[in-house]
C-alpha cells in the first residue's frame, strides 16, 4: 500500500510540476490576450488570466470572498482529497486515480492563486467563432478526474442492478 500511495503522489507532483511548467512558458512568452494557432481552427494557445472559478465564474465578487471561495474552500478541499485518496487505496483504483488527478489540479491552480491571485489559462478550443472557456493542465487533470468519477458511479448503478437482479429484487 505504501508504494502505492508513493506512485500516486508522484503523479500529484508531476501534474503540478507539468501545470506550473507549462504557465510559467506561457506567462513569460505571451502577453496577456496575445494568442498562437497551434492547430488551425481548433486549437490556440492564449494568454488569459482567470480571477474566478470556471469559466471565470465569481471573478469580480468581492475580495473577501473570493478569498474564501478560491484560496481557504480550495484548502480545505485538498485535505479532504487527500484524506479520500488514502482511504481509496484499498478500494477501487478509479476511485484512487480520480482523487489523484483532482488533487493535483487542485493544488496546481491554488499554487497560482496564492502566488498571482487569479490562474494562468492558455488551451483554447475553438470551432469557428464558437471558443471553449480556455483552460490549463490543472483544469484537464480535473476534467479527466471527473470522467472517472462517473464511470465509477455508472460501473456501481450496473453492479448494484445486477446485485438486485440475483436476489430477485427487480
Amino acid at each position: 500500500m505504501k508504494k502505492n500511495l508513493i506512485l500516486y503522489i508522484a503523479v500529484i507532483l508531476a501534474i503540478v510540476v507539468f501545470d506550473q511548467w507549462t504557465k510559467h512558458l506561457v506567462s513569460s512568452n505571451f502577453y496577456l490576450g496575445e494568442s498562437v494557432k497551434v492547430i488551425d481552427g481548433l486549437l490556440n494557445f492564449t494568454y488569459a488570466r482567470n480571477t474566478g472559478a470556471a469559466f471565470s465564474f465569481g471573478g469580480n465578487f468581492e475580495d473577501w470572498v473570493r478569498y474564501l471561495l478560491f484560496l481557504a474552500l480550495p484548502v480545505v478541499a485538498c485535505i479532504w482529497l487527500a484524506t479520500l485518496l488514502v482511504k481509496s487505496l484499498k478500494g477501487p483504483k478509479i476511485l484512487t486515480w480520480a482523487y489523484t488527478l483532482i488533487l493535483g489540479g487542485a493544488i496546481g491552480n491554488l499554487i497560482d492563486r496564492f502566488r498571482l491571485d487569479y490562474v494562468v489559462d492558455f488551451i483554447d478550443f475553438y470551432q469557428g467563432n464558437s471558443h471553449f472557456a480556455t483552460f490549463n493542465i490543472a483544469d484537464s487533470a480535473i476534467t479527466i478526474a471527473a470522467g472517472l468519477l462517473i464511470i465509477d458511479f455508472i460501473l456501481n448503478k450496473k453492479e448494484e442492478r445486477q446485485g438486485k437482479k440475483e436476489k430477485g429484487v427487480l
